[in-house]
């Protein structure tokens, strides 16, 4: 029998098969990153000897839920003073009971019994005054959104969507197991910040979007953009004098952990920060030109590339509002600090704490702004070489190897 091969089954939006020497083009492209993002993910790995020294740190937490509220013992000169009774549910002491200082004062969170909280408990205290509350327990309705969450990624996008849960899942558990220890322990955060990103973006472009040459178009779309902004971010924050201190955790992390570079910090912030809207912009834009291609399959490659940036134009004007906006909102409270001071806006923007969000925002954004004609050109010439291969596959005849 025969091995001629139609076009009429592949699949919508597909473009049949690809090409052995476009894989090969491709492999040559991938495999030095897949390789580089390996060998960075074992000289970064963290060892985990790392000891910190410094006010906190010898601090242990857990969670309890409150019994019953009286009022302090020996502190009844102490005006709003309150002790609760609590009973232990995790960290030191647990299971038991124990008693737990209640903060005080006009500002002072109203804890009740039943609540559930976040205990402190510091050894070296007097007795009766180890364990203290810290914040309230927001874990039941955090567990209770993220069930919600995934419920409506999966009811909208079927088993796409479990890629989708899957790819996030990968991405917090390497930060939290790579990312933040390896920084931690002193290694330059923008490197161990580009060997996250790429170790991101290699597994949950594919689990995300499925295996093939769209989802390997998008990575390198992603991977262009995403050295566009460290390049950038790394001009502007040598520029534009930060120190990173601008905040009480950077400058917590300063007084227990030295060795933390606080202006490499915040490019890592940058990079990894800019990746998700990264994935958005290049995805969207190399299934827009997959699907044009798809319904003209006679368009040629500078007309594709002309057709989808049409969609990218206004694609990218959208999310670069979204992500601008995005860290406005951030810096809101402190913005009406100044506001509230009337300090000139000149001024106010170029304060440290919101000149680097206006930096992650416009580098974002021109991050964003290259990924649109970048990824669209390279989904083009791949697409464009596709439609001429199904072409000449059925005009021409069938051959056998």
């Amino acid at each position: 029998m025969g091995a001629g091969h139609g076009h009429g089954g592949t699949a919508r939006g597909s473009l049949g098969p690809v090409p052995r020497h476009l894989k090969v083009v491709i492999g040559l492209l991938i495999g030095p990153l897949v390789l580089a993002t390996v060998v960075g993910l074992a000289v970064l790995w963290p060892d985990g000897d790392l000891e910190v020294a410094g006010p906190g740190v010898d601090v242990r937490r857990g969670t309890a839920e409150v019994q019953d509220i009286g009022p302090c013992p020996g502190r009844r000169d102490v005006e709003g003073c309150s002790l609760a009774r609590v009973e232990l549910l995790s960290g030191p002491g647990a299971p038991g009971e124990a008693e737990a200082l209640l903060p005080y004062g006009p500002a002072a969170p109203e804890v009740e019994a039943g609540d559930r909280i976040i205990v402190s408990f510091t050894e070296e205290a007097p007795e009766g005054e180890q364990y203290a509350f810290q914040d309230f327990d927001r874990g039941p309705p955090l567990l209770t959104l993220t069930i919600l969450f995934a419920v409506a990624v999966l009811a909208l996008s079927r088993w796409r969507g479990i890629g989708a849960l899957a790819s996030l899942a990968y991405s917090l558990v390497l930060i939290a197991l790579f990312t933040l220890p390896a920084i931690m322990e002193g290694s330059p955060p923008l490197a161990v910040a580009v060997v996250t990103a790429a170790a991101i973006m290699l597994v949950t472009l594919y689990l995300s979007h499925g295996f093939d040459i769209r989802s390997t178009v998008a990575m390198l779309g992603t991977l262009v953009s995403l050295v566009v902004i460290g390049g950038i971010g790394w001009f502007f924050t040598r520029a534009g004098h930060f120190t990173g201190l601008v905040d009480e955790g950077s400058q917590y992390i300063s007084g227990i952990a030295a060795q933390v570079d606080l202006r490499g910090l915040l490019l890592a912030g940058l990079v990894i920060g800019a990746l998700g809207v990264l994935d958005d912009v290049t995805v969207t834009q190399t299934w827009a030109v997959w699907e044009l291609a798809d319904v003209d399959p006679d368009a040629s490659t500078r007309t594709l590339f002309v057709r989808a940036m049409r969609i990218g134009r206004s694609h990218a004007a959208s999310t670069v509002n979204t992500l601008v906006l995005a860290y406005v909102g951030a810096t809101l409270p402190l913005m009406l600090v100044f506001s509230a001071l009337e300090l000139p806006f000149g001024i106010a923007v170029s304060q440290e704490i919101v000149a680097q969000e206006v930096v992650r925002g416009l580098v974002g954004g021109l991050g964003i702004i290259a990924a649109v004609p970048v990824t669209t050109g390279i989904a083009a010439l791949v697409a464009g070489r596709l439609v001429r291969e199904r072409r000449a596959s059925a005009a021409g005849p069938s051959h056998r190897a």
